[in-house]
C-alpha cells in the first residue's frame, strides 16, 4: 500500500508539472507560473516487446514491459538544478533523485549529491534509449557495473552518494569521482565502508572517446550465488576496473539514426568479489544502411569465476533497428549463447522491442 501511494503521488506530481508549460501560454498566467514552467523539463520513454527462448529442450515465450521511465529536471538557478526519475514498470520505482551545483563559471567542477548512476564503466551510464541491445548492456557490465549479480541484487547501476565531475583541457578530458554506499538503489549502506569510483574519459576528437574506470569498496551480501561462497550478511572485497572506447562517425545514411551513421563500442572489465575473480569483454557495433535502418552486431564474453572452468558464457547477436521517429524505434535481434557446462545448455533467443520516447 505504501509503495502504491508513493508511486501514485509522484505520478500526480509529474502530471501537474507536465501541464505547466501549456498553462504558461495563456495571457492571464501569472509571471511566477511562466517562470516556473520555463525552468522545468519533462522527459520519458517506454520499452516493451516479445522474447522467445529455447534451452535444454524447453521453450519459453513472453511479452514483457521492461521500462516506463519518466524524469523531470528543475533549473533552480543558472548553477543549481534538481532531477527526479521514476520507473513505473518495475518494483524498484524511484531510480534517481539528486541535485547538481556547478561550482565554477565553466564546466570544470560540479558537485552532485543524492541517488544517481555511478560512473563505473563506459557502457553502464548510457541511456537504454541509445544502446543497441534489447538487453541494454553486455554481460560484464550487467554483472559488474549494474549490480545484477546475485550478491547485491539488481541495482541498475545506481547508488547513493556524492560525486565531483567536470570537463578539463578545453573539454578533451572528463572526470567523475564518486564516494557511494556501495549497497545499491533505494537502500542504506549495509556496512560502514564506502565505495570510491573514478572515471577518466579522454576525447581526442569529437568522434572518439577513451574511458578508464575503477572502483574500490566492500560489499554487504544480501543473497548468495552459485559461483561464490560468500554468505548472506558477509562484508566482502568488491573491486572493479574497466577500459574501453567508443567511436561514432556520422554519415549521410545515418541522418535518421541517433547513432549518426557508424558506432563501434568495446570494453574490457574485471572484478573481484571476495576471493573470486571475474572478467569479460564485449564489442558492439551499428551501421546505418539508409531510411532510418541500422544493422547491429555484438560479441559478448563473461566469465563469472576465472578460477573454475565452466562459468563462462559467450553471446553472439545480430539484428536491426528502425528509427521511425526521433528517439523512437523498432528492434529485432537474434542471439545464440554458448554456455560453460556449469551454466547448462547453449540456447537461442529471439527478441523484438518497441521504444517510444520524448
Amino acid at each position: 500500500m505504501r509503495k502504491t501511494l508513493h508511486n501514485g503521488l509522484w505520478a500526480f506530481l509529474f502530471s501537474v508539472i507536465a501541464i505547466l508549460p501549456a498553462s504558461s501560454q495563456t495571457k492571464d498566467s501569472p509571471d511566477w507560473l511562466k517562470d516556473l514552467a520555463s525552468r522545468i523539463t519533462i522527459n520519458g520513454y517506454m520499452q516493451g516487446g516479445y522474447e522467445y527462448n529455447d534451452k535444454g529442450g524447453q521453450t519459453t515465450s513472453t511479452f514483457n514491459f521492461k521500462r516506463a521511465i519518466f524524469w523531470g529536471k528543475a533549473r533552480i538557478t543558472d548553477r543549481w538544478s534538481f532531477l527526479f526519475m521514476n520507473n513505473f514498470a518495475n518494483s524498484k520505482g524511484v531510480l534517481e533523485y539528486y541535485t547538481d551545483y556547478r561550482v565554477t563559471n565553466d564546466k570544470a567542477l560540479t558537485v552532485r549529491i543524492g541517488q544517481f548512476q555511478h560512473p563505473f564503466s563506459l557502457e553502464s551510464p548510457l541511456s537504454p534509449t541509445m544502446l543497441e541491445l534489447v538487453d541494454v548492456t553486455s554481460q560484464a557490465v550487467t554483472y559488474l557495473a549494474n549490480g545484477n549479480e546475485p550478491l547485491l541484487g539488481p541495482n541498475y547501476g545506481r547508488d547513493e552518494g556524492i560525486m565531483l565531475l567536470g570537463d578539463l583541457f578545453n573539454n578533451h578530458m572528463h572526470y567523475e569521482l564518486a564516494v557511494m554506499n556501495g549497497q545499491g538503489i533505494n537502500q542504506g549502506d549495509g556496512n560502514t565502508d564506502k565505495d570510491v569510483i573514478l572515471k577518466l574519459e579522454y576525447r581526442p576528437t569529437k568522434e572518439l572517446r577513451i574511458v578508464a574506470t575503477g572502483q574500490k569498496g566492500r560489499g554487504h551480501a544480501i543473497n548468495t550465488c552459485a559461483w561464490n561462497d560468500i554468505q548472506v550478511g558477509d562484508n566482502y572485497r568488491r573491486d572493479r576496473v574497466s577500459f574501453g572506447g567508443e567511436l561514432k562517425m556520422p554519415t549521410r545514411l545515418g541522418e535518421k539514426s541517433t547513432s549518426g551513421g557508424i558506432c563501434l563500442r568495446s570494453e574490457f572489465l574485471a572484478g573481484k568479489d571476495g576471493d573470486v575473480g571475474s572478467r569479460g569483454a564485449y564489442m558492439t557495433g551499428s551501421v546505418a544502411v539508409g531510411n532510418g535502418v541500422d544493422l547491429i552486431a555484438s560479441a559478448d564474453y563473461y566469465d563469472r569465476n576465472t578460477s573454475v572452468s565452466g562459468w563462462q558464457q559467450t553471446n553472439l547477436m545480430g539484428g536491426l533497428q528502425y528509427w521511425f521517429y526521433r528517439k523512437c524505434r523498432l528492434q529485432l535481434q537474434y542471439t545464440h549463447s554458448f554456455c560453460g557446462h556449469l551454466l547448462g545448455d547453449d540456447y537461442n533467443r529471439l527478441q523484438a522491442q518497441v521504444q517510444v520516447a520524448f
